[in-house]
Order: structure tokens, then sequence, then C-alpha cells
């Protein structure tokens, strides 16, 4: 098929822009024209957006309709993971249309939208909806969306590696794979900058995984990026700690210096923390902001708005502001400590001058030694355009229950129809028809264990295999509860007191960190070594430890660091000829680390093993990030007990982690066993809370359990007392139950990371390396130095390590004579 011209409407609006069309705008068309899905991958400021839509407003142009009337209904959908880029998207997606003079009519539709508006536009649609996979999901629930659908032409998929890997692609998986039932000829495009492997991606978007029917588009290379290392001007790249404070004043000449600069960190209190920092020095009294999730939607906004105005000097923010919003004349963007991963560090360098044509400047400002290798790992990556990210796995069961849920709300369906519509999408074509049937089994009835109460039955089938609602009413309840996202509840933490009640409030620690103790397990907490009595109605009952604390505590989300990262900076552990490159501080650390110990080599597993203040210590350098390691120290801890060598503690960081007892590990592989995964790991995970905190999200997800009913929400402490009911009922009379399945999933990989575990076990058994020292190693130093502070928010220690820090670091750094030790 010859591809049609470029509307010359079109192409004149770009001219009086003085802007040349793209070739992969071109292309998208192209695309479209020929009847083909596409998968998009240009840099930012390459007018990805605009090409996602150029086939949408080409469908509305004069020349192309010539002279027939435009298409009516509902023609494209723009899915994006945030709403605010919904909003974003709108604004600049007018500018060509009412310049052009198309008859289109866009609109949002999230959460935020008023009622009458969402109801007004399943009857009188816009030609183009923004919108989320939440609202996608709940818009197809209702009876009116099969009419609605019917028409559609296109849909377009924003940011797509922001979000298909994990649940919310599931849910948008099968959104499209009912879009596309509805509407055969629909066509589906995605769209992002920084995907790491572009044929997996066309593989998810596309029906049945038919790659072939989806076009690679390929985007025109734009200006390299400048990215630059800041490093001390007088001191020293610091020892341990994560806050970069050292920087403060050279960044806030960094932000004098320029007109608009974008401040990421990697967590909110890092956020808040850098922040105060800046205004402690800011003796010009410039207008600097801050943006991070848990700030109210006002605030949010009005920051927002502050900076499209360009009335910020400067802004301090985190993962909040990944995402494309467009504001092109940020000329700097600093990134305050590691990056974690090269496509995070693109995709936020990318918000800075958001123009292909001109190079965007980055600032990577590391808190210590191993954050400066990973900064330089996560520079030459981008130098280089290596991108990483996460990988596709099965899609959850819970997110599928939800689904059938809405597919039973909008109308009845058989179950063999809907399982070919399911499977049509590669998230789910690896269900047959024995899970298909505990699914429908479990919508039905809440599974065996359950179906003897009403309140789980939510559909019903006919003899010839049609399954509907068992009442109208229940389509109500799903659509006040269908969604994914789960928000992460706080715990207090209470002296137990007489009766098994809670007392004082020590004050309180996020859920996640909570899942992960048992009841005997001490932790370091607001200056106290506590031990853990129950965890009940949201509470940790606690008593005060005459022991030390072995289990680090913690306080928010911390992102994880990529295997391809990783994998960067162990090659240059072991590329000595590289070492010229590094300031001489850095260069010293890791020639003395050569000459006393060994360097963790790729494939290699280095176990040290030092006494240090009547302790006996084993430093493990994994390099499989902090969630990983958190994971493998609460294992080796437990089997450490069991074989009676007097465990701790143990602390860890994204590179290692360190475990002291009481008894020298003279081998540490027996610790490290992979049956280490069947044993201690389900014990774990199973005494703790982990398997119940996951169990209360896929319930809550599955709808098992509702968080609104008409008029009121449940608190936190109404759904896990809900939960936790049900959880020990399945435990106990269906331990094969369905959720518990989903719960087990997840368990094993959001929460544990435990293939990451699995790879470092594999690596242990062939490449373990034993080094046993006289006394810490300098590699040691950053993760030792972190012993006793984890409990204190990052930032506010920083000071306190660098004494510690000194302190170790002149016993690890110090060099003997190996013929005259006493030298």
């Amino acid at each position: 098929m010859t591809a049609r011209p470029l509307p010359p409407e079109i192409a004149a609006w770009f001219t009086a822009r003085g802007w040349r069309v793209r070739d992969h705008q071109t292309a998208m068309l192209a695309a479209s024209d020929a009847g083909q899905h596409a998968m998009l991958v240009a840099d930012t400021g390459a007018g990805k957006t605009l090409a996602g839509f150029l086939p949408t407003l080409a469908d509305f142009a004069p020349s192309r309709l010539d002279g027939a009337a435009p298409p009516d209904g509902l023609h494209t959908l723009y899915i994006s993971p945030l709403k605010a880029l919904a909003h974003d998207v709108q604004r600049n997606l007018l500018t060509p249309i009412e310049e052009i003079g198309l008859p289109i009519r866009v609109e949002t539709r999230s959460g935020d939208t008023p009622s009458d508006r969402k109801k007004r536009q399943r009857t009188r649609p816009p030609h183009i909806l923004l919108t989320t996979p939440e609202s996608l999901s709940l818009l197809l629930s209702f009876p009116d969306s099969i009419e609605l659908f019917a028409g559609l032409k296109r849909v377009v998929i924003d940011e797509v590696h922001a979000f298909a890997t994990g649940k919310r692609g599931d849910l948008l998986a099968l959104a499209l794979a009912r879009l596309q039932a509805l509407a055969p000829g629909m066509r589906r495009s995605a769209l992002s900058a920084t995907v790491a492997d572009p044929e997996a991606f066309r593989e998810w978007l596309a029906p049945w995984g038919d790659i072939d029917s989806v076009a690679l588009v390929e985007g025109e290379a734009g200006a390299p990026a400048e990215v630059e290392i800041l490093l001390p001007r007088e001191e020293r790249v610091p020892w341990g700690g994560h806050a970069a404070t050292w920087a403060i004043p050279q960044l806030y000449e960094q932000i004098r210096a320029n007109r608009t600069t974008l401040v990421f960190t990697n967590t909110r209190f890092l956020a808040e923390y850098i922040f105060q920092n800046l205004w402690d020095v800011n003796e010009d009294t410039l207008p600097i902001g801050i943006h991070h999730g848990s700030l109210s939607k006002e605030a949010r906004r009005k920051v927002e708005g502050a900076m499209a105005r360009g009335e910020l000097r400067a802004l301090v923010c985190t993962a909040s502001l990944d995402l494309g919003v467009d504001w092109g004349d940020i000329d700097l963007v600093v990134q305050m400590g590691a990056p974690k991963g090269s496509s995070r560090l693109l995709q936020r360098i990318g918000r800075a001058n958001h123009r292909l044509d001109q190079p965007s400047r980055a600032l990577l400002v590391p808190g210590n030694r191993f954050e400066f290798l990973e900064a330089t790992a996560a520079k030459e990556a981008v130098d280089e355009g290596q991108r990483d990210g996460e990988e596709f796995r099965p899609g959850g069961l819970d997110v599928l229950a939800q689904h059938v849920m809405a597919c039973a709300c909008a109308a009845p369906f058989h179950e063999g129809a809907l399982l070919a519509e399911v499977r049509s999408s590669l998230s789910y074509a690896w269900i047959d028809e024995a899970v298909w049937q505990r699914v429908l089994n479990f919508v039905a009835t809440g599974g065996y264990a359950l179906k003897a109460y009403d309140r789980f039955k939510r559909i019903t089938r006919a003899p010839d295999g049609v399954w509907r609602l068992t009442h109208p009413e229940q389509a109500a309840r799903h659509r006040m509860n269908a969604g994914i996202i789960i928000d992460s509840e706080m715990l207090e933490v209470r002296i137990s007191a007489r009766g098994g009640r809670g007392g004082r409030s020590l004050g309180r620690v996020e859920e996640r960190f909570a899942a992960s103790l048992s009841p005997g397990d001490t932790f370091a907490f607001a200056g106290m070594s506590l031990e853990v009595v129950k965890l009940q109605d949201m509470e940790v009952l606690v008593k005060a430890s005459k022991a030390s604390a072995m289990i680090p505590s913690y306080g928010g989300q911390r992102l994880p660091l990529t295997t391809h990262l990783a994998e960067r900076v162990r090659a240059m552990l072991v590329d000595r000829a590289g070492w010229a490159r590094f300031p001489d501080d850095v260069r010293e650390w890791l020639e003395v680390q050569d000459w006393r110990s060994q360097m963790p080599g790729p494939g290699q597993l280095l176990v040290e093993s030092f006494p240090h203040g009547r302790r006996f210590y084993s430093v493990y350098y994994t390099f499989e990030g902090w969630n990983a390691n958190q994971s493998l120290g609460m294992l080796i801890t437990r089997r450490m007990e069991d074989r009676g060598l007097l465990p701790g503690g143990f602390v860890a960081n994204d590179y290692s982690l360190a475990v002291w007892g009481l008894k020298p590990v003279g081998d540490p592989v027996p610790l490290l066993s992979p049956d280490i995964l069947q044993d201690e790991f389900i014990d774990w995970v199973q005494n703790s809370h982990l398997l119940r905190r996951a169990f209360r999200e896929v319930a809550v997800i599955g709808g098992l359990v509702e968080r609104q009913h008409p008029g009121k929400r449940k608190t936190g402490k109404q759904v896990t007392f809900s939960t936790d009911l049900i959880y020990d009922v399945l435990r106990k009379y269906e331990p094969d139950h369905l959720l518990l399945e989903a719960a087990w999933a997840d368990a094993r990989t959001r929460m544990t990371d435990v293939g990451r575990l699995g790879n470092l076990l594999d690596r242990a058994a062939e490449q373990l390396v034993h080094v046993e020292l006289d006394r810490v190693s300098p590699l040691a130093v950053p993760v030792m130095v972190m012993i006793g502070r984890e409990a204190t928010p990052q930032g506010a220690v920083d000071d306190e390590l660098l004494l510690e820090a000194e302190s170790l670091a002149g016993a690890a750094m110090r060099i003997e004579d190996p013929a005259n030790p006493g030298l």
C-alpha cells in the first residue's frame, strides 16, 4: 500500500511554527495508514506525543475528509500513567487542533472528573478522551461501553515503560483485549523515550503476541546529553551517607548561575531535607519550590503552575516528576545521590530543555564512594545510549479477577469467549482452562472455604456457560472499589501493656517494614532496641530488649539498583587501568582494597570476614540492590541462629550486606545454599506479616474485600481486620486458594526480590570467594558506617557518619608489609 502524504493543512501548521516534520512522526502516520499497530521509541523532546496523535489529526483534516462529515463518536483513547500528564497533554494538543481548525473535541477522564461529566461522556463522548488505566477499566464496566467503544479507531499509550511491566500494565493489557474485541479494527500505539527492550514491548502491545503486527518506529537521535559528576572542591568523596549535603553550597551556586534548575532526589524525606538545606543557604531569597507525592493535590498544582509560568528558580522533587510534564525552560537537571538506573537517569535528564536539537545538561551528585562509582556507570551508560528496565512477568490473578467482574458488570459473558479474549493478551496467554475455572469460581463464590457466605457470591453461571451478576447492586460495589494502587499504611509502634493491649506510642513505621517482622525479632527504633511482641490491629506491640537490635529499621520506598548498572559497577572494580580517571581518594580506596583483599568481579560473590569491636563480621558484596540484600539478611541471620553462630544483626545497602555475630563464620557456603529459599524463606514469609500484607493487597484488588461502601469508606484498620480474618480461614481450610497463590507471587517478586536472590545463590554455588582479614576492609567501610544509624532519617546523620567513617577508614586504609606486620 502506497503511503499517503501528510495532509497539507497539517504540513502548513508545522511550517508556520518553523518546525520540520520528523521522520518518526511521518512513520507513525504511515504505520496507521497501513493498518499496523506501532511502538515508537524516541528521545524526550522529539515530539513523541504529537507523533502518536498525528494519525488522529490526519483523520479529521479536511483534505482527507474530501467533503465527507468528520468522524463521529469516540475516535481515539490516550492512556497515561499520570492524571497530571493527561491534563498537560490536553493543553498541548489543543494548540494544533485550534490553530489548524480541526473539528475535534478533547476531554480528560480521571478520578477527579465530576460525576455529571463522566455520565455525559458515556452517552456523548468527545472525539479524543485522555485517561488512565484505572479509569478505562471502570469505563469498560458500564453496559453502554459496548456501544461507546464500538467505533474506536486508535489507542495511544504514553510513557508505556512506566507501568506496562507491573499490575497497572496487567489491567491495561486486559482492557486492550476487551477494546479489541469491541472494536476489531482498533489500532494500538505506544510511546516511550527509555525502553531498554523494544522487542519485548512490541510483543506486549500486539494482540496474541503477534510481534509482526506492530511496527517499530525509532526516533531521530537528539543532541547527546551533557552529564557531569559534581565532586567536592577541597574535601574527599564521603565514605558513607546518601544525602550529599556536602554539595549544598556548590548546588546553590548552580541554581544562581542557571535560569531554572530541577533537583531530583530518590525519596520524599531526602527531598524535604535538601529543600530545607537549600533554604538555609538561600541568602538571595531565590524562589525555590518542592514537589513530591505526599503533598496535597492543591500544593502540587500550585508548584506546577509556578514552574509553567517560569516563576521558580529551582524545584526539588522526587519520582513524582519523572514523567513528561512539559516545561521547556529548565536548563539544568541535578540528581542528588545515585540514579539507580540509566533509563531513570535518561528520563530525568529529559526534563531539561525538552528539545531534540539542544543538549540536556545534567549534574550527578554522589553521596558516597560507591555512589560515585554508580554515578560514573550511569553517566557512561547514558553516553553510550544504554538503557535498562524491568522485565515482563506473568499477569496477576488478582487483576484478572477484577477484570472478570468488570466484564460481568457490563454484560453477561460466555466463559469460553472471554477466556479467548483474555488469552489474546500476552500477559495472560499462560491462563489455561484449569486456572480459568479457578478464577471464575473465585469471583462467583470467593472460593471453597467461603462459598457458604452470600456476600462473596458476585456472579452466577447459567447451564449454557453464560455468566451474569447475582444482583445489579454488585456493579455499583465493584465500581466503588476497583483499582490497582493500594495506599501504604503506617503502623503505630506501642509498648505492650498488660492484657496484650498497646500502651505508650513510640511513633509510626511503614507497614512495608513492619510486615517483615516476626514475634521475637529485635529492631532499632526511636533510639532504642525493641523486641516484637506481636502485630495486631495496625499496631506493632513491642517491649524493651536487653539484646542489641538485630534488624535495621527503615523508612520510605527505595528505588532498586538495576541489574544493568550493578554489572557496570562490578566491571569498573576490576578494570584497574580505568581507575586512573577517578579522583585521587577514590582511586586510593580501590588500590588499598586490591592490596589488602580482593575485588568482587563479574560473576563472583566476594565475602569478607573480619573481627571488629569484639564482634565477628561478614560482608557479602552482592550488588543485587537493597531489597534483595535486606531479605538475604533476614534469611542468613535465621540460618546462623539455627547453627549456633549467635548472630547479632545485619545492615544492607544496594551493594553489600554486613552481618555480625559473636562467633566467626569460617565458611559462608552453608549459609548460602539454595535450599535457603525453600526452608528459611518460606518460614520467614509465613511467620512474619509479609504474606498477610501481600494477601490484603490482592484481596482488595481481587474484590474479595471492599474498601468503600455507599456513604462511607473503611479505614486501613478495618480493611486489615477483614483481610486478616479471611487470611486465617484460607490458610487453615483452603491453602491453595487463588488469592493465596497471588499473594505468594507478590511476596516472591515485589516484596523480597527473590528472583535476584536466586541469581545471587547460583553465583555463590559457582564462584564464591571468601577472604578472611584481620580488620575491616576499605570496601566494607560504606556499609559498616551505617550500623546503628539505619533508623535515623537519611541526611540527618551525615555529620556523625563522617566521624565514624574516619575512624573505620583509618583502620581499613592502613597498609602493612605482609613480611613485617608491625610496620
